[in-house]
């Protein structure tokens, strides 16, 4: 009996002792964040001015918060080879709109998939009808968001544009956090602020619809593709999105608690 009772406490041991080297290996790799090659920063440098906009201790923690993204998330590419480039630009796309927030993480996400292209609501890579250029990922594709590589690439290149479909999905991703994809962002944003933001949307996307605003049309679709278009310009294009839509604006700053780098002229 106390043979048998010695066995299973050396049995218990082994097993706690065992799950803290296997965790403590994890934190460890996880928690590594010196080791942001250099070549990732100049990317980050020429590529992403969101980034270069930050002083220099923001940076760091942007970076360091990059690293830990790309070391708990799966970047893969599908008939398309995944470079450094695309993997800095997916995780800095997956850190703007949540650098307001420390420590926060994407806990519905765990694979980005690259595609060579767009492609269709079955995910094709070939044959008419391919319009997408990204996608939160449902039932089978749970936990996992699909890009345009060209579409990736080109949204961090055009520097004057109101569009990024890698931060548009990743927002998505922000939104269904609450349990629904629907443009109201409930753990981000105080109960006295949802309904001004309610009518905010139902306003804009009227003006949408009348061909009366500078809003991507893709926007008035419904509440939920407003808030992640809108999003999309407010990072993009602050400056631009202060000028002509003040309500706005001033909303998303207290939904992401940041307040994007404005240059000092605007054209209208």
């Amino acid at each position: 009996m106390l043979e048998t009772v010695l066995i299973v406490l050396v049995s218990v041991a082994v097993l706690v002792l065992l799950l803290y080297a296997i965790f403590s290996r994890r934190k460890k790799k996880v928690n590594n964040l010196d080791s942001l090659p250099v070549h990732y920063r100049e990317i980050l440098k020429e590529y992403v001015d969101f980034y270069n906009d930050l002083d220099e201790d923001k940076k760091t923690q942007f970076e360091n918060r990059l690293q830990h993204f790309l070391l708990t998330t799966r970047i893969a590419g599908v008939n398309t080879d995944v470079e450094d480039l695309d993997r800095v630009l997916i995780a800095a796309s997956a850190i703007i709109p949540i650098f307001g927030f420390a420590g926060w993480e994407y806990i519905n996400l765990k694979d980005v998939l690259l595609y060579p292209g767009s492609f269709d609501e079955k995910f094709n890579q070939e044959g008419g009808g391919r319009t997408t250029l990204g996608i939160v990922g449902e039932g089978a594709y749970q936990n996992m968001m699909i890009l345009s590589k060209p579409e990736l690439r080109q949204d961090f290149i055009n520097k004057t544009a109101k569009n990024n479909t890698a931060i548009h999905e990743f927002v998505h991703l922000i939104d269904k956090t609450d349990g629904a994809v629907d443009g109201v962002p409930e753990f981000l944003l105080s109960k006295k602020y949802i309904l001004p933001w309610l009518t905010l949307i139902r306003d804009n996307i009227n003006e949408i619809r009348h061909s009366q605003s500078d809003i991507n049309p893709y926007g008035a679709t419904n509440e939920a593709e407003f808030f992640a278009v809108v999003s999309e310009y407010f990072f993009e294009r602050p400056d631009l999105l202060q000028a002509k839509h003040p309500g706005l604006y001033e909303t998303l700053i207290k939904i992401f608690r940041q307040e994007p780098k404005k240059d000092d002229q605007v054209s209208i």
